[in-house]
């Protein structure tokens, strides 16, 4: 992969990596910081959604990050596509239910990503 491409998936990878862990371990503080239309309560009532989601967050992590270990260059490609695919609908789907900022913190990154690995 070129180095542009592994450094985008680097960059999501580490992204989701910490939405895993605002999400499991720090959603009643952290949440409450980035997140300041809700009250106390809603983060409390929430922490064990908000932890799933942080899990699910971790598997795209560990899917973008196993292929910087995958030797086979078509293999290493089709399962970053799947992963940054995975991410993109996800970006999409939470820009449209939840937060329109959600396209461009994760849709975007992942959908540029997406764009570099199949015009390379």
């Amino acid at each position: 992969m070129a180095l542009a491409i592994k450094l985008l998936i680097g960059f999501v990878a580490l992204e989701h990596l910490f939405f895993l862990y605002l999400e499991m371990f720090s959603w009643s503080k952290m949440g409450r910081q980035l997140f300041k239309g809700y009250d106390k309560e809603f983060f409390t009532q929430t922490k064990v959604l908000a932890a799933n989601q942080g899990l699910y967050n971790g598997f795209l992590a560990a899917g973008l990050i196993w292929t910087f270990f995958i030797e086979d260059n078509a293999w290493q490609q089709n399962v970053a596509i799947f992963f940054l695919g995975c991410i993109a609908v996800a970006g999409i789907y939470g820009a449209a239910t939840a937060d329109r900022k959600i396209f461009f913190v994760q849709a975007l990154p992942a959908i540029i990503g997406l764009i570099l690995l199949v015009t390379v």
